[in-house]
């Protein structure tokens, strides 16, 4: 039986631990969650080891003899941890400090994108916010304004006119509002059409995709208001045909390989496109160098391939002896916010009610993100996205009908979501 070290606190953890665990596994996560800790489907425990500690993390995959690490989120990888793995001889999926560029820098990635001849936006990078906004006033496109740095989702603007060109620049690059993320930007074209989500699994030679999805990042119903970490996922993506699939792989997927490689730079672990369907076919908006969340949760409660295997064979080098990810059915995650989210000031500590009740909708599952338990044993929320309710089905409708039916059951003083997840 392997032992498998999943390394994040969110929901997209709890899919990913619940995915590992589901066949027997043994899982530890670092440092987890309290719904992680409380799931009875799969044999995980939490450790309070955080994400950023590469030593103590380091410290735990060798006392607890693991056989492979898992990383959630794109800062530590940022940071060099599966650098720092390797160097001590420990399996660990997920790409080095260099390939992680590809999320860490909008610049950066833009600038493999050209080297690969990847599409993408027309697109310049400033580190002065006057000679950025004069770029903005000269182009004769509508644009995209991006923290050139990791800001959690949240460092994109669609400025609707100059004044919040300007309002943004500044928040960005006078007013520090994600630090050093933001001292450069990147202005791109905006890019028009609908979104998907593609995520591969990859040792830097072969690639397993994995079925395609769909976010949903404003806050409001039909795409309106702030731009969030994301407020849900459907899986697949709706209209896409597999021969858009064929295409990202030859036009996107295999040249950013390619090219990361004729540069020296070993990528393995998840590569996340995120696409816009442009009416000149599919063009890139940004690359992450992990899972999406909630992305994950969707993904994962739809597949039926044992995942494990094919992350170590990515791991080891050697994917081209791994079976495909198959998608058992199609799945929705609904996301539940705390009140006040995307702002800082969000409203939380209040206690959580009908957790079990959601529990009991068949083929339904609720992943933990940002909830704790209280003195009384009581979860309450306690971040901005709390949790991701998750229904799957033979058609989109079923699953979204078997996540907005879990929805219901729950609730707590302030709880937002969106309605229109998966329309």
């Amino acid at each position: 039986m392997s032992t498998y070290l999943v390394i994040g606190s969110g929901g997209r953890e709890h899919a990913i631990a619940w995915t590992l665990g589901r066949d027997g596994a043994e899982v530890i996560v670092a440092p987890g969650n309290d719904g992680i800790a409380r799931d009875s489907d799969i044999d995980a425990r939490c450790v309070d080891v955080d994400a950023t500690d590469v030593d103590g993390l380091i410290e735990l995959a060798e006392a607890e003899s693991v056989d492979l690490t898992v990383v959630g989120p794109e800062a530590p990888l940022c940071d060099g941890l599966a650098d720092a793995f390797r160097d001590e001889g420990l399996a660990i999926f997920g790409p080095g400090e260099e390939a992680a560029r590809l999320e860490g820098s909008k610049a950066f990635a833009n600038e493999i994108m050209e080297g690969a001849g990847v599409p993408t936006a027309r697109w310049e990078a400033f580190t002065d916010p006057d000679e950025a906004f004069r770029h903005i006033e000269a182009v004769d496109y509508n644009v995209a304004i991006k923290a050139d740095g990791l800001a959690a989702g949240k460092g994109v603007v669609l400025p609707e006119d100059l004044d919040e060109a300007r309002e943004t620049l500044d928040s960005f690059m006078e007013e520090g509002r994600f630090g050093e993320a933001g001292e450069r930007v990147v202005i791109e074209e905006r890019l028009e059409g609908p979104e998907m989500s593609f995520i591969v699994v990859t040792d830097g030679e072969s690639v397993v995709p994995m079925a395609t999805s769909r976010d949903h990042k404003r806050i409001g119903e039909g795409g309106t208001g702030p731009n969030t970490g994301g407020m849900g996922a459907v899986s697949p993506a709706p209209g896409v045909e597999d021969s858009l699939v064929d295409d990202v792989m030859e036009t996107i997927i295999e040249p950013t390989l390619a090219e990361l490689k004729r540069r020296g730079i070993d990528y393995r672990g998840f590569l996340y496109a995120g696409l816009m369907l442009t009416s000149e076919g599919p063009k890139v908006l940004e690359f992450n160098c992990r899972m999406g969340d909630p992305e994950a949760q969707a993904l994962l409660f739809a597949g039926n391939t044992s995942i494990g295997p094919i992350l170590q064979h990515a791991a080891q080098g050697t994917l081209q002896y791994a079976d495909d990810l198959e998608s058992a059915s199609c799945a929705c995650c609904v996301v539940l916010a705390s009140g006040g989210y995307p702002s800082p000031e969000r409203d939380t500590g209040h206690v959580i009610s009908g957790l079990k009740a959601a529990s009991t909708v068949e083929e339904s599952k609720v992943f933990h993100a940002g909830t704790a338990l209280n003195d009384q044993g009581d979860f309450i929320n306690a971040g901005g996205r709390v949790i991701g309710v998750t229904g799957r089905g033979d058609s989109p409708e079923a699953a979204r009908n078997r996540a907005y039916e879990a929805v219901q059951a729950i609730n707590w003083t302030g709880m937002q979501y969106r309605r229109d997840i998966g329309r």
